[in-house]
């Protein structure tokens, strides 16, 4: 169900929340949102249905957006998307992109919906260029279903569990003290409490900048 309350778009200029939103599957299909919506990061990830209201260019059809960054500039609005230029677009007739991309300010309704990335695609693990044997940040991509995630654990070789901490956006941390002993397992917790276990994802001699892809996914629906 749609909400009907009043919101605003604006065209995001900037994205961060360690994501690449330019590449498949994101397509530029993204959306940062005002604190209710990002929520400080926790929502990073997270999937909407959006449509447009009240303009003559507006189409009928919902669009899929994902949360990869906050509004800087929202914080006096109680709940305000600002959307890619390809997403707003999107949310236009055919042939009255141009028209509805210069109207700049928009009402919309919204609904959260699960994340479905597709074609198979598995959660992937991305680590930050930063990181160094004793210490790794993950950039965490693709969760179906929920899409956020409120927790992370990593488990080294021989070890127990260990919580990861929220970095910004999907980049979470650890710093262990010492030489991280590889291979790495990861668990995802989502929002909803759904717990996923990506066993030995990270090789041992990992490579900063790498991405690592499991070979596991939340159910989208």
């Amino acid at each position: 169900m749609f909400s009907d309350a009043s919101l605003h778009v604006h065209i995001l200029q900037l994205v961060r929340a360690g994501r690449r939103p330019h590449e498949a599957p994101f397509s530029s299909m993204i959306t940062a949102g005002g604190p209710s919506i990002f929520q400080d990061g926790k929502e990073c990830g997270a999937c909407y249905q959006v449509k447009c209201s009240g303009h003559a260019s507006c189409f009928d059809r919902p669009v899929t957006v994902v949360v990869t960054d906050s509004c800087p500039d929202c914080v006096d609005e109680p709940v305000r998307f600002d959307l890619s230029g390809t997403a707003f677009g999107a949310m236009a007739a055919p042939g009255q992109a141009d028209q509805l991309l210069n109207a700049g300010r928009l009402q919309i309704q919204y609904t959260r919906v699960s994340c479905n990335w597709g074609n198979g695609l598995d959660i992937a693990f991305r680590v930050d260029g930063g990181s160094n044997p004793n210490y790794i940040a993950v950039a965490i991509e693709y969760e179906d279903g929920d899409g956020d995630l409120s927790g992370v654990e990593l488990m080294q070789s021989g070890a127990a569990w260990q919580p990861m901490q929220r970095s910004w956006g999907a980049v979470w941390k650890y710093n262990s003290g010492a030489a991280l002993q590889g291979p790495l397992s990861i668990r995802l917790t989502s929002g909803s409490g759904k717990t996923l276990e990506a066993t030995n994802v990270i090789p041992g001699g990992w490579t900063a900048g790498a991405t690592y892809r499991s070979v596991v996914n939340y159910n989208p629906n």
